[in-house]
């Protein structure tokens, strides 16, 4: 077995896992869903450390693109039929495998179909569309990993249509990004495991920006 094909494995894995959660989980909660940036945001710890008092679930995939969120969309989103969702999906599109300058029209026209799919599957949902946090591509070399196309120019340019789409589909789109940047607007080294995840004091940070949609 190769390594993708164990990671592949491994995400399936996850999926199964979460079709078991869901048939146990309350509808009309709160959702966190998206790929690893998602899934790796405490948000039960955190929340639960600041006495938040509501039912949060975190249906995030490591890896997962807007392609696989779309095949497992019931499972990540619908099944769940959450009050509020927070979604961050898509940053494993900038990728140069889906074309150099393809790879935007690509990410862009599925998060139009997942989003068109939550409107008309769950339009009493409030939903909250997450700015795509900043990279570093220093910090990530400095630790033997190439970013490739994956800029904070490319995630800017990819937070714009976003921005776009939810709007076009009436919903709030949010940048808590605020606190985790340098002055050159790179993700705080001290922050970033690799250039692009996070470490939890991070996500704390990210927390308390999205407290008030909370």
């Amino acid at each position: 077995m190769t390594v993708d094909e164990y990671f592949r494995e491994e995400q399936k894995k996850r999926i199964r896992n979460y079709q078991d959660l869901n048939e146990l989980a309350q509808k009309g909660q709160i959702l966190f869903t998206g790929s690893s940036l998602m899934e790796q945001f405490p948000i039960n710890e955190i929340s639960a450390d600041h006495g938040l008092g509501k039912v949060v679930y975190n249906r995030g995939v490591g890896g997962y693109t807007t392609d696989d969120f779309l095949r497992e969309i019931d499972t990540m989103l619908l099944n769940l039929e959450p009050s509020v969702v927070f979604i961050n999906i898509g940053t494993n599109d900038i990728n140069a495998r889906f074309g150099e300058s393809e790879w935007l029209e690509h990410l862009i026209g599925n998060y139009d179909r997942i989003l068109s799919i939550l409107k008309r599957k769950l339009p009493d949902t409030r939903v909250y569309v997450m700015r795509y946090y900043p990279v570093n591509v220093q910090a990530g070399k400095s630790r033997g990993i190439d970013l490739g196309i994956r800029t904070n120019e490319n995630v800017n340019r990819a937070n714009e249509q976003v921005k776009v789409l939810a709007e076009k589909y009436g919903f709030t789109y949010i940048d808590v990004n605020e606190g985790l940047t340098d002055a050159e607007g790179n993700l705080q080294e001290a922050y970033t495991v690799d250039g692009i995840h996070m470490y939890p004091k991070a996500y704390e940070i990210v927390y308390q920006n999205l407290l008030s949609y909370l």
